[in-house]
């Protein structure tokens, strides 16, 4: 009995995993507007709590938040685009910086004039051409706008449909104590994960703003495109901050031809990532974030390998939900238990 427990339960997990897989066209938007959603209600309960807008009616709060969300997608996909052209036209030249970077480098230790040395160079530089990445990366950002607008326009639907969906809850459930269980833990979720998101969100937006402080400071081009990719990278848990410092420091250093303006670039941008990361985040984020470090790591590589940069973006929203789910079912509340950060669940 127990071994045929065990093969039921791993054939539908490759089953699940396979149309997660199959199915990333259509369930990443919806999903992505979900969390999106999460975003919207914290924001609007948040901001219901000021004095001024306390007797205003939570849908007109919410519709509020969906118009300011759809504005501010639309200014982020329009400056991503922009940005992307001007960098697509300054690839020459700094081509010619970092093979003058590397010239002095190869005159500094003597090898300019051997021929490894140039064979070295045929082989690897010469055969890197940033125009020849162009192409790739405009379909991608192509894709992210069909993405982006999907995202809006199912969020824009959710927004709608959740003035009813209590009601209709409720009568899909068919008994009042079972549906109002099912809306108490939809409930946990949506204060847990929401909670989470806005928090995250709002670190985000402050290590974007610092990010681009410094940025702007010290000289490097086209600042507020990475200061955003550097805030939206945040999401990823561990990883996603390191490689949004990576992209300007090489920018710096491809920029100038200067080894100091590089090294610059990344004590500074590094300090500002430790600084929120390490004292804001935690100070902010309280009991919200309720995830054993070991299990975050383990579903980012999991939805990092199923989905790519998207799915580590929403690994964390993802597992804390099942998190929750977990420990409302009696045989499966262990598992919830070993998977979260305190033990409380």
């Amino acid at each position: 009995m127990q071994l045929r427990n065990v093969t039921y339960a791993t054939a539908l997990a490759i089953m699940l995993g396979w149309l997660l897989w199959i199915g990333k066209p259509i369930l990443l938007p919806v999903i992505a507007a979900i969390v999106a959603l999460y975003i919207l209600s914290a924001a609007a309960s948040s901001i219901r709590r000021l004095p001024f807008l306390r007797v205003a009616p939570l849908w007109l709060l919410r519709t509020v938040v969906l118009i300011g969300f759809t504005l501010a997608a639309v200014a982020i996909f329009t400056l991503i685009a922009t940005s992307f052209a001007r960098v697509a036209a300054a690839i020459p030249g700094y081509e010619q910086n970092l093979d003058a970077l590397i010239g002095r480098g190869a005159n500094l230790v003597g090898i300019d004039d051997e021929p490894s040395w140039e064979r070295v160079r045929e082989a690897t530089l010469d055969r890197i051409s940033g125009t020849r990445m162009i192409a790739p990366v405009a379909a991608s950002l192509r894709g992210f706008g069909v993405t982006l607008f999907l995202v809006v326009l199912y969020a824009s639907f959710f927004v709608s449909e959740r003035v009813q969906f209590e009601r209709k809850l409720r009568l899909a459930m068919g008994d009042t104590e079972r549906g109002e269980r099912a809306l108490a833990l939809l409930a946990r979720i949506n204060e847990r994960v929401g909670q989470y998101l806005l928090v995250k969100t709002l670190v985000n937006v402050i290590l974007g703003l610092i990010s681009f402080a410094i940025m702007w400071l010290i000289g490097i081009e086209f600042a507020l495109f990475w200061a955003v990719l550097i805030a939206f990278l945040n999401y990823i848990p561990y990883v996603g901050s390191l490689i949004g410092v990576l992209f300007p420091v090489l920018l710096s250093l491809a920029q100038s031809g200067s080894i100091a303006f590089a090294l610059l670039a990344l004590v500074t941008l590094t300090a500002a990532q430790v600084y929120v990361g390490g004292v804001l985040e935690p100070r902010m984020m309280g009991r919200a974030f309720n995830l054993s470090p070991f299990v975050v790591l383990l579903a980012l590589a999991f939805w990092g390998a199923l989905w790519g940069v998207p799915g580590a973006i929403l690994s964390v929203p993802l597992t804390a939900s099942l998190v929750i789910v977990l420990a409302e079912i009696r045989e499966t509340r262990p598992a919830a238990i070993l998977m979260s950060a305190s033990g409380r669940v």
